[in-house]
């Protein structure tokens, strides 16, 4: 298990100093935000800017890499695969295909996404329509030998207040999406973070589902009992009872989490998703807290080799 992370929070840094620090630092691979330059959702980031990238520069970052000793594991864009406006999803499909282009591009075999929602259908027809819409996805990503995962953010109020926003949340939709997508370069990048505050144990999730696992982040939740008295479970605003923090912050046991991956059969990287606002307030303090996060992480690591 390699550590590394998702690069969203160092913007402006260029893609070659990301990659000049991490190697720097201590990490070994890299997750790549491959947003489009205007995205304006929370948590995005254009660290590679896909509709520029051309074959020259693939091998220019390719051998930055090599040199440095850094894999870029992932290349990530995650926005609403299943949009109700047909333009919206057309758009959004588009840029996926060219982060796709991008990963054949650099060799790199992993790309990760949502599945997202038409917010006017039950999850029920979610899943039927995300069981079109993604085998053409898969097939253009197959062709490039390029695996899609999906991550298990709920994205809570992405569209309406207390509504999940991306489907794929639970254990449930996995099983049903995995029945309409079959496919074998289709699987889960699973966040331990949204399973914790969703009273889903991350350990028993990625030991049963270690073989559709194909990428890991590290992320933790603390939950403050008090504020959860007052508002209760439906009231799902970051920042109300439930908070995303450093890896080792929160409720999560880590080094049981690790472990029961390595037991479901996941030997990929684990990726440190950085969304702790004590955190954020400058690059300076996103590179500390990624730091930080790779200490409590490396020795429990190795303790699953």
């Amino acid at each position: 298990m390699k550590l590394g992370f998702l690069t969203v929070g160092l913007s402006p840094m260029s893609l070659e100093d990301i990659i000049v620090w991490a190697a720097s630092a201590g990490f070994e691979t890299i997750e790549v935000g491959c947003w489009p330059p205007d995205s304006t959702r929370a948590f995005d980031g254009t660290q590679l800017d896909v509709t520029e990238l051309n074959e020259g520069r693939a091998a220019k970052i390719t051998s930055l890499c090599e040199q440095h000793q850094i894999d870029i594991s992932c290349l990530t864009y995650c926005d609403n695969n299943l949009a109700r406006d047909e333009a919206k999803r057309a758009a959004n499909i588009g840029h996926l295909k060219k982060v796709i282009d991008a990963a054949a591009m650099l060799h790199v075999s992993t790309v990760c996404t949502f599945i997202g929602r038409d917010e006017y259908k039950p999850i029920s027809e979610n899943i039927e329509i995300a069981g079109q819409v993604f085998p053409p996805i898969l097939e253009y990503a197959a062709d490039r030998k390029v695996r899609v995962c999906i991550e298990n953010c709920p994205m809570p109020g992405w569209q309406y207040e207390g509504l999940v926003g991306n489907v794929a949340h639970s254990p449930d939709v996995w099983d049903r999406l995995f029945e309409v997508l079959p496919q074998d370069n289709f699987g889960l990048n699973l966040d331990p973070a949204h399973l914790h505050w969703l009273g889903i144990d991350p350990a028993r999730a990625a030991r049963e589902y270690g073989h559709k696992i194909f990428y890991a982040h590290a992320k933790d939740t603390e939950i403050n009992s008090e504020q959860l008295y007052h508002r209760g479970i439906m009231d799902l605003v970051e920042g109300g009872w439930r908070r995303s923090c450093l890896p080792g912050l929160g409720g999560i046991d880590f080094k049981a989490f690790l472990g029961a991956l390595r037991e479901g059969g996941y030997d990929g990287p684990i990726s440190v998703e950085l969304e702790d606002r004590d955190w954020l307030a400058s690059r300076q303090q996103v590179q500390e807290g990624m730091v930080l996060a790779m200490k409590y992480l490396k020795p429990l690591v190795s303790e699953n080799l």
